[in-house]
């Protein structure tokens, strides 16, 4: 195996990330997920357009934590021998939850659909907003000056969740084949999603974003996905005085720290080259993981398409099928 640019190979396999876990983590996410169980979603479910003869394809709205309405596209089959899997899709930095037609193969496979739009992104989910300080650029940054609880990931943490759990609760799902997969911000949050609700059996990570951001920092990688980090020290702390106590709070939203929860069965997708989610921050998830997983590794590759992902995915979800 080649060097890396991030770190030798071998030291990767050991890495257990830098970005400091606060003292008081769990308890922060047992309350959040106590504050997201109390909220009614008052769930909304209208046809699409876009319509199948073997689908029915629907936009999902819910009330999420803060008040925020929520959207997702969902997808299910119109013809079934009881309950079914169902899988949540996550997207990328910034965008949304993409075409209906992307989605039809799992439903022609039985599959329940639901892909999430993240809040105050390119889909039609809302940003309620609400905190101090800066707003102008990225979320990793939103709510960072105020209350730990106002993080902007935390809200988009448990909407992931709460997608999770009313999708299970429908009639043509079971429970207990539910699977979650994404890419970059999709793959954080999926990662985010099977820690909040254990429940999920089966997980497809591709070069997960937000973890390990001090990593990030530290070898010169805060730009692109992760510029708004060095945007916010050259504003606000230029002499990083406030540095460990920055990092510490960014650990409650740091998937790292989560990754211990997951208890579904982990593929993993990373490209040794890739510059945008650096390895050692994907290590840094992978190797606290302690249900049964698996990496697929690309030691050419950066953060793009790989080979035959899509398909690969497609199989490894297919054991959720009865």
């Amino acid at each position: 195996m080649p060097l890396t640019f991030d770190m030798p190979y071998e030291e990767l396999l050991d890495y257990q990330g830098v970005n400091p876990r606060p003292e008081d983590f769990d308890a922060y996410w047992d309350d959040a997920m106590a504050e997201m169980q109390a909220v009614d979603p008052q769930i909304e479910r209208t046809p699409a357009a876009f319509q199948t003869d073997f689908a029915s394809c629907e936009h999902l709205y819910f009330t999420g934590v803060g008040g925020a309405r929520i959207h997702a596209k969902l997808l299910t089959p119109k013809k079934t021998d009881g309950p079914g899997p169902a899988l949540l899709m996550f997207h990328g930095y910034s965008g949304n939850a993409g075409d209906w037609v992307d989605k039809l193969g799992y439903v022609a496979q039985g599959f329940t659909v639901a892909a999430l739009d993240c809040r105050g992104q390119g889909g039609l989910s809302e940003d309620v907003g609400g905190v101090k300080g800066w707003t102008l650029r990225g979320h990793i940054v939103r709510g960072l000056d105020d209350d730990p609880q106002k993080l902007l990931y935390r809200q988009i943490f448990l909407d992931t969740a709460q997608l999770a759990r009313i999708v299970m609760d429908m009639p043509q799902v079971d429970a207990t084949r539910v699977g979650a997969t994404g890419a970059s911000q999709g793959g954080g949050l999926t990662l985010a999603c099977a820690a909040l609700e254990p429940r999920i059996a089966r997980i497809a990570a591709i070069f997960p974003f937000l973890s390990d951001y001090r990593r990030v920092w530290e070898i010169d990688l805060d730009v692109d996905a992760y510029a708004e980090l060095r945007d916010w020290f050259r504003r606000f702390d230029p002499m990083h005085q406030r540095q460990n106590e920055i990092f510490t709070r960014l650990g409650y939203i740091d998937v790292q720290h989560l990754a211990s929860r997951i208890q579904a069965t982990t593929l993993f997708f990373t490209g040794l080259l890739d510059t945008i989610c650096p390895p050692s921050t994907q290590f840094a998830v992978y190797n606290k993981i302690t249900a049964p997983k698996s990496m697929m590794l690309y030691p050419d590759y950066g953060h793009e398409d790989f080979p035959e992902r899509n398909d690969q995915i497609f199989q490894f979800m297919s054991a959720l099928r009865p």
